[in-house]
Parts: C-alpha cells; structure tokens; sequence
C-alpha cells in the first residue's frame, strides 16, 4: 500500500470507535499540556524576573546594622549616607530609618494591631535609587517631606484598607495625610509593608534620630563588587565589622534558580501522565486488536500481507498519539498563555518544547502500537475469521 493508503485506513480504524478514541486522546493531551504549561510558566516567570532585573538593574547594593560584639544593635553614624556617596564609583545613595511608632487606619484601633506595618523615615531620592514606583498620588516634595504626610508601600496599603491618595492614617497619636501609594517593588520589599515619613517630618513629630537603619546605593556597573568591599568601612569606619551588605537582585537570581529546580521536578510529574496516556493507547490498540479479529482475518483473505495489517495498527496508533499531542500542545501554550496574561508575565513557550512534545507523543504511539500491531499481523487468516 502507498503511504497515503496507509494513512486513510489508519483513520477509518479510528473513526470507527469515537468515544474510545475522543477518551485515549485526552489522555495524551492531558500529558502533555501539563508538561507544555510547567515548562512555559517557568519560563515566563524567568522571563519577567529577567525582565525586573533589566529595568532595576543589578548595580543595587543596600547597606544595613549589625550586632556588636555582646548582640546589642550597631547604629550607623547619622552622616554614613553623606560618606557612602563620596564613593568614586557610587552614582546615588538614599537611606530609611526606623522610626518608633505605630500607624493606625483610625484612633479607635486597639494598640498592639498594627498590621506589621512598620514606620520608615525616607530621604527624598529614594524612589529613584530603589527602582520605585508611585501608582496613587506623588512622591514627597520638599513641601510634603516636612509636613505630617506619609506613602504607603503596596502591602500596608492593603492592610490598611487605603489604597488612594487623600485619606489620613493615625501615627503617634496624630493625623497623617496619605500623598502617594507605591507599587511594590522588587529590589526593596521591605518598602511594601511600610509607611514611609519625610525625614524632616520624622525628626520633628516622630522624635526620630537621624540615624539610618538601610542604606541604598546604585554604582557603575562594572565596579559593583570594588564598592561592595569598601561600603562596611566607609559606613561605618569605627566598627565595619558591625555592617552588613547585601546585592538584592542576588535573591532574584536565586528566585529564579528555584523556579528551574521546581520546573524540572514537575516535568517529571508531567511525563509519567504522559506514560500514563502511552499506556492508555497501547491498551486502546489491544482491545481494537482482539475485537476485529474478523476484519483482520477478511482482510488477510482478501490478500493483504502481514505488512500490511502490521501497518495499519501502527498507523492507527500514531495518528491517536499525535492527535493527543496536537491537542495538548495547544491546550498547554493557551494554559501558560492564560497565566501570564493574569500575572501580567511576558508568555513564553519555548520551541523546542512544543517540538519535544509532538514528537514524544509520535514516539509514544509507535512504541504503544507496536505490539498490538504485531499481534494482529501474526493472526492466520482461518484462525481470525473462525473468531466470533
């Protein structure tokens, strides 16, 4: 038989059989769109921290206290951000304090349920140097920086229900206009659960010290590692060994990193249901085998060689996997589609996973079909039309 003959039998088998067919296809499909969708989630999730990466930079470095020698906390000098800027190759540096004070969406809230909303003291440059963003409202201005006046980070936003600009939020026993809403950021998300207060305004109703308690500096990019090894000793030059510094996108790429681990362990739970739909055709062509014993047999009177009937059931196997194939492929690029659409993630489907996928599912069929093929080209012809 020519190929294209082959084909056209090998779909009339199947077009015999719907439900069967319609059941085993879902089963290679439900294979491979779960292993489609965890490879193009991972990948889109790599896609957008590479993506958060690129637009914050990786030149970030924060500088924060550490513990004295018997564990009590080491200040950083008032004037440690003014130093830190006189690096060469340091373009800008910005700083929080911690402030001691609670924040409160009203007065009649019980002390003590503050959210885990903590109270930061925020230099005026700070949004530029942390990649930060406004959503609602502004950022300080050198009017609002000394006035009673505060930015919510996304988180404390949330909860404490004041997601605009315009309401007023209790703070040390007094009312504070909120001016701006941020929204979160990557490189800095100890600012999402944070009120933010201009340090001028912290100093003169919160009693704030002065002393910051997270230092921020971007520098030129190929001299990160020279800045981050003179940054304790230049914060602090009486004690550096009681600072310590930290490269934010290090947990990015790290995050990244553990979405490959994770992506790999659940392609392995995709390719044994993909196992699963293989074992599923290959019990669909022993039944098809064992219920057109007659056929078989007509056929091979008729005189169709071995080859022939060996043909036709593999054919018929490999059209019922790469029919699933086809389906899951589509099922999976519109799955991970669907979830970074939500999660506002580039969609990412690599090629060679759809690729890989089709063609495992044509390696499945020839493999699940193979020996029912073979049963049904081992049959006599006397033998097979003797069967009821």
């Amino acid at each position: 038989m020519r190929a294209a003959d082959v084909v056209r039998v090998g779909g009339a088998g199947l077009r015999a059989h719907p439900l069967r067919v319609v059941l085993s296809v879902l089963g290679i499909a439900i294979g491979i769109a779960a292993m489609l969708a965890v490879v193009g989630i991972a990948a889109s999730g790599r896609a957008e921290v590479d993506r958060a990466l690129r637009a914050m930079g990786t030149n970030l470095l924060t500088v924060t206290p550490g513990k004295t020698i018997t564990g009590a906390p080491a200040p950083l000098p008032a004037e440690s951000v003014a130093m830190v800027r006189r690096i060469g190759p340091v373009t800008g540096a910005s700083a929080t304090g911690t402030v001691a004070a609670a924040v409160y969406r009203n007065e009649f809230i019980p002390t003590g349920q503050t959210g885990s909303i903590e109270v930061l003291a925020a230099q005026p440059d700070l949004l530029g140097i942390v990649g930060a963003r406004v959503v609602r409202g502004s950022w300080f201005t050198e009017a609002t920086a000394g006035m009673p006046a505060v930015v919510l980070g996304s988180t404390a936003a949330d909860r404490l229900g004041v997601r605009v600009a315009g309401p007023r939020v209790w703070l040390h026993g007094m009312w504070f206009s909120v001016v701006g809403v941020l929204e979160a950021v990557p490189l800095a998300a100890e600012l999402d659960s944070a009120v933010l207060v201009g340090w001028p305004a912290a100093e003169t109703f919160l009693a704030f010290d002065g002393h910051p308690t997270r230092i921020y500096t971007r520098s030129v990019e190929t001299r990160v590692a020279a800045v981050r090894s003179v940054l304790p000793r230049t914060a602090n030059p009486a004690a550096p060994y009681e600072v310590t510094v930290s490269r934010p996108s290090d947990a990015l790429a790290a995050q990244r990193a553990t979405g490959e681990t994770l992506g790999a362990q659940l392609i392995g739970l995709g390719a044994v249901a993909l196992l699963v739909g293989g074992i599923g055709v290959a019990n669909t062509m022993v039944i098809s085998v064992l219920e057109r014993r007659s056929e078989i047999g007509l056929r091979r009177a008729l005189g169709a060689t071995r080859g022939h009937i060996r043909s036709q059931f593999l054919m018929e196997s490999l059209l019922l996997a790469v029919l699933g194939g086809v389906s899951g492929t589509l099922l999976g690029v519109l799955a991970t589609g669907g979830y970074a659409a939500l999660r506002d993630w580039p969609a990412v489907v690599p090629g060679w996973a759809i690729g890989g996928g089709v063609l495992a599912t044509a390696v499945i069929g020839t493999v699940a079909g193979l020996y029912p093929a073979l049963r049904a080209a081992r049959l006599a012809p006397t033998e097979a039309l003797a069967s009821p």
